[in-house]
Parts: structure tokens; C-alpha cells; sequence
């Protein structure tokens, strides 16, 4: 697999290597050193999420508290998605910036997104699944949200009509949730990742 850093530092693309035949098709989606040899740390896979949505929909943006926060390793099973990370670290240098990666069934790339980083996505197709490994399990206190359609922000969804929870359209804009005090800092999440680990570790680690 390939394995390549993104614009926003804690975020990756990974390609597999697919293997077709006539029979169908094998590849390795999730390597588990491969990734710690890429972000300096193993993954702790401590949940494993599926999520399904309609074209049109979008979720996000989502993030949560650091520490602990949650990294998560995304792909897309099942037709396609663009999805979205966004900088919300005070004092990062890419700091309210955002990026997109097409996730779908037949180059079945992955992404994945350190602690700290706002995650979001919009369903291109019917019935979009995604699938997502979390380095820690679901938290309600501890998880918080920004509107995906703020201007300030300015993702490009490729939708005309996006199709939101009743959650995610109550969520706070951009400043409001800077302003509130819910934002991870730069510094924080930095020293945080850095204290995960190096990638010296048995297969036992990252499972």
C-alpha cells in the first residue's frame, strides 16, 4: 500500500495494492505497522464503526476532546464519499483550513486523521458505507461539533441540498465554538501524539 501524507499535518491517504482475478478480488486495506511507520505510532483500535447514508447526506463536522481525543483510519466499502478533514487546532499553521479525499468502492483508499482533527463527510452515491477504526471508544461529554455549512469554513460539498442530522444543524459555528472554548489546541495535541509511542512494537499492539 501507499501511504501518503495529506496538506494538514496529522492526516493521511492511504492506496492499497488491490489483486484481481477472475474469482474477485484481494487486498490489505489496514496494515498496522505499515501506518505507525508513516504517523510515528501504532493505532489502538478501540471501536469499530459502520455508517450507511443517502445521497445528499452530510455528517460532521465531528471531533473530540484532547486528550484523549479519537484518531480514526476511514474507507468506504460500499459506493462513494467525499470525505473531510478539518483543522480545528488553535495554532496550527493550517489552522481552519480543510481538505478532501474521494473515498470509494473502486480505489478503496483510506484516510486517516489524528486526535484533535475535525472529520465530516458528504454521501455520493445511495447508500454510501463507510467503515472506521477509533483509537478510543465513543465519549458523549467528551465529543463536540461544527457546523459543516459555516462560511467560514467554506467546504466545497458537492451537493446542492446537503442533508443534515437535527444534531449537526444545531451544532456551533466555526467562531462560536472557538469562542466557547471547545477547540483542541495546537501545542496540546502535538504533545499529546508525541507521547503515543514509537513504531517499535509487537503485532499484539496494534490489534
Amino acid at each position: 500500500m501507499k501511504i501518503r501524507p495529506l496538506s494538514i499535518e496529522g492526516t493521511w491517504e492511504v492506496t492499497p495494492q488491490q489483486h484481481g482475478d477472475p474469482r474477485g478480488l484481494f487486498m490489505e486495506w489496514y496494515r498496522f505497522d505499515h501506518l505507525a511507520e508513516a504517523v510515528g505510532h501504532p493505532l489502538r483500535l478501540a471501536q469499530a464503526n459502520l455508517s450507511i447514508s443517502g445521497r445528499g447526506v452530510v455528517r460532521g463536522i465531528h471531533f473530540a476532546d484532547v486528550p484523549p481525543g479519537q484518531a480514526k483510519y476511514i474507507t468506504c466499502v460500499r459506493g462513494a464519499v467525499l470525505d473531510v478533514v478539518v483543522d480545528l487546532r488553535i495554532g496550527s499553521p493550517t489552522f481552519g483550513r480543510w481538505e478532501g479525499v474521494r473515498l470509494d468502492d473502486t480505489d478503496r483508499r483510506a484516510v486517516y486523521l489524528a486526535e484533535g482533527l475535525g472529520h465530516g463527510f458528504c454521501a455520493l452515491t445511495e447508500d454510501a458505507t463507510l467503515t472506521y477504526f477509533c483509537s478510543t471508544t465513543y465519549n458523549p461529554t467528551g465529543e463536540h461539533g461544527v457546523h459543516p455549512l459555516d462560511p467560514e469554513l467554506g467546504i466545497e460539498w458537492p451537493v446542492e441540498t446537503p442533508q443534515l442530522s437535527a444534531r449537526d444543524a444545531a451544532a456551533p459555528s466555526f467562531a462560536q465554538a472557538r469562542a466557547a472554548g471547545l477547540l483542541p489546541d495546537y501545542a496540546s495535541c502535538r504533545s499529546f501524539v508525541a507521547g503515543l509511542g514509537p513504531t517499535g512494537m509487537s503485532y499484539s499492539d496494534g490489534i
